[in-house]
């Protein structure tokens, strides 16, 4: 059973930064993409920032110059280093994968989330 688990959220002031990390386990072949994603109070859940498998990165104009993903294929994990946080910037932040499991087809997968706060 594939499974993502997210973790490294938490408190932060205004210009700080924090590292989010997300761990896929299960029977992989290959995972595609690797996203973040985050949901304000209120807000639609939208995207931060992509990754692909051959570490291509596309990021949303808000995060750009301070958020950097990244990905490490042997681990089947991906990091979100989030500096010069805002206050602007908390949410929840959600872990998403296309995952090639060995016993299926592509599917998508969604983390439990890790809260980000942002506050003097």
């Amino acid at each position: 059973q594939v499974q993502l688990v997210e973790s490294g959220g938490g408190l932060v002031q205004p210009g700080g930064s924090l590292r989010l990390s997300c761990a896929v386990s299960g029977n992989i072949a290959s995972i595609p993409t690797m996203d973040w994603y985050r949901q304000a109070p209120g807000k639609q859940r939208e995207l931060v920032a992509r990754i692909s498998a051959l570490g291509s990165t596309n990021y949303a104009d808000s995060v750009k110059g301070r958020f950097t993903v990244s990905r490490d294929n042997a681990k089947n994990s991906a990091a979100l280093q989030m500096n010069l946080l805002k206050p602007e910037d908390p949410a929840v932040y959600y872990c998403y994968a296309i995952i090639v499991s060995r016993s299926s087809g592509p599917r998508s997968y969604w983390g439990q989330g890790t809260q980000v706060t942002v506050s003097s």
